[in-house]
């Protein structure tokens, strides 16, 4: 069982992220929300000297004088504040989703997400600012309580009962947040899960335009999606509506303590106990110490939120420590960040693979692998084939680390791989899938990667993907946008096109999942007489035509999720009835 934290752990470790800056805004704005509490000492004075209370040597002008004075000190701290909290802000938002996005790119074992990307992007988006927005608290927390503990004693000095009986409506808020709190939870919960399937909808629906439209869907599609909305609406309204209640009744104890002042202050001032001062310190005191209040109420509430959010983080990075989502890491906020540095191999060169009595069953218990051995050298060319959902594509992805075996060894070079998902990488091998994902950017960026390789390796990547005739009749040529997926070209553009990337990795390992399915016959024969070219290729190919199959050194054929035979293709023809139903198949 994955080993979880409470959420207040969680928090302290990102109070603790950068602790010097922390620490620097928490005194700053400790003394933006303190000096208010001089202020209204200073206005005391001031009505104390209009009303001749105050002592003989004291002005009214003198208390207005210092008065400004403080208000242009705090303003010049509120500047500074303002700029240590947000560098603080900026680091921990950035480090939550820092941490979160290094699980999806680096995390050990299989990166398959249980969420969809809907869902997902709530985590990045809606979860990180729920905590970032608790986390905001803690720097204005210790001010505000400072403020509330010297007015409410200095209060308490001047009238102990009036003071204690103002009090009861404002700590009443508290109780109220406390007794909705599971509702709090409820609400908030409901609400990222009706945005998560909206954001997935979305998404989805960019993806499957074109079969919305050919199946004459668009009312049927449009009338789910307003369905989701109009569920999200309701979960935000109660949501909304609960937080907004509660802050209401928060503000409007002011009004309410204010009235009760002017009701016990009044035979007070008679009998010469209170001062014009002191009402006016009272009512000077009362709003922002109703609003501090108000402050931690809220503050207890979106505790609650936060906790959610750190749920569903937690949830996200599935069997992840719980300190990942936390660690400490550079963010380079005032620097550029050196280089990405290429995985080193030397001393890796492709000799030998051997899979040992590969498995892998689906959760759902009907589709899998069961134990498939392979072993290929280098400069071969091997072909996993077999009839549609026999296993060949999960075969590949479990053997890459796409999906977590259930048992069963990889070892490269005689040396065993630990975790496939960071280990077949380039330039030890490089993969594209059976429906490559190309990017909303251009033809070149999607090809390039970001690669710091040459123009020459992207020409000659070009060249063997038989890319370069249909660059030449795009509009901007290489910096022609592909669109959504590559939804502006054809399905065979865009194989080649992931052909190219794959190219450009230079590994020493090239796995191509059914690549040809959308090529012609002499397109397809280009490409693998392009890769045979370049020497000691070594290839490992999931494909049925018969281009593939004449080239093999051997061929694997899988059936129901079992190897059933393998050897060359005259041998396979001659002894495996499958593989004679599968070559008669591509006639």
């Amino acid at each position: 069982m994955t080993q979880t934290w409470k959420a207040s752990r969680y928090f302290i470790k990102l109070l603790r992220h950068r602790s010097w800056l922390y620490a620097l805004s928490f005194v700053l704005w400790g003394l933006i929300h303190g000096l208010p509490v001089l202020i209204g000492i200073l206005v005391k004075g001031v009505f104390d000297a209009l009303s001749g209370d105050a002592a003989a040597t004291a002005s009214a002008w003198t208390f207005v004088v210092i008065i400004l004075i403080t208000q242009l000190g705090r303003l010049g701290i509120f500047v500074i504040g303002e700029f240590c909290w947000i560098s603080y802000w900026l680091s921990f938002t950035l480090l939550l989703r820092r941490n979160l996005l290094d699980y999806v790119l680096r995390a050990r074992g299989s990166r398959r997400l249980t969420q969809s990307p809907g869902e997902a992007i709530t985590r990045f988006r809606e979860d990180v600012n729920d905590v970032t927005q608790y986390i905001e608290n803690w720097v204005d927390a210790g001010g505000l309580l400072t403020y509330a503990v010297v007015a409410f004693i200095m209060m308490y000095r001047i009238s102990p009962n009036i003071t204690l009986i103002i009090s009861v409506p404002i700590l009443s808020t508290v109780v109220l947040t406390q007794l909705l709190t599971p509702k709090i939870r409820q609400f908030r919960r409901q609400r990222r899960k009706t945005t998560d399937a909206v954001t997935d909808f979305i998404g989805e629906l960019f993806g499957a335009v074109q079969a919305v439209k050919i199946s004459g869907k668009e009312k049927t599609v449009l009338g789910h999606f307003v369905k989701l909305n109009d569920t999200r609406r309701r979960a935000a309204l109660n949501d909304t509506l609960l937080t907004e209640l509660l802050r209401s009744i928060n503000n409007n104890m002011v009004n309410v303590a204010q009235g009760i002042i002017l009701l016990l202050a009044a035979s007070a001032m008679k009998d010469g106990s209170f001062s014009v001062g002191d009402f006016a310190l009272f009512v000077t005191f009362l709003p922002r110490l109703t609003d501090t209040m108000s402050f931690f109420g809220d503050m207890l509430a979106q505790y609650r939120r936060a906790e959610v959010s750190i749920d569903r983080m937690q949830g996200y990075l599935q069997d992840a420590a719980p300190e990942d989502l936390v660690k400490q890491d550079e963010l380079y906020l005032f620097r550029d960040p050196a280089p990405l540095a290429e995985v080193d191999g030397e001393g890796e060169r492709l000799r030998n693979l051997e899979v040992k009595h590969l498995s892998y069953q689906f959760p759902d218990g009907e589709a899998r692998i069961e134990d498939i051995s392979l072993k290929l050298e280098r400069g071969s060319f091997t072909v996993i084939t077999g009839r549609i959902g026999s296993g060949k594509s999960t075969f590949v992805r479990v053997m890459l680390g796409l999906l977590p075996k259930d048992s069963g060894e990889i070892y490269w070079n005689g040396q065993l791989v630990n975790d496939p998902a960071s280990f077949f990488i380039p330039p030890r091998s490089a993969y594209t899938a059976q429906v490559p994902r190309l990017f909303s950017d251009s033809l070149k960026e999607n090809v390039v990667m970001g690669s710091s390789i040459g123009e020459s390796y992207l020409e000659s990547a070009l060249e063997l993907a038989v890319l370069k005739p249909d660059i030449h009749r795009l509009e901007k040529g290489l910096e022609t946008l592909v669109g959504t997926r590559g939804v502006k070209l054809s399905g065979g553009q865009v194989q080649r096109s992931a052909a190219a990337r794959m190219f450009m990795r230079q590994a020493e390992l090239m796995i191509f999942d059914d690549l040809s399915s959308a090529l012609d016959v002499e397109t397809e024969s280009y490409l693998w007489d392009g890769i045979f070219a370049r020497g000691e290729a070594t290839c490992l190919v999931v494909s049925h035509r018969r281009a593939a199959l004449k080239r093999a050194d051997q061929i694997l054929v899988l059936k129901e999720g079992r190897l059933i035979a393998e050897g060359s293709l005259a041998y396979l023809l001659e002894t495996c009835e499958e593989m004679r139903h599968l070559w008669a198949e591509e006639m």
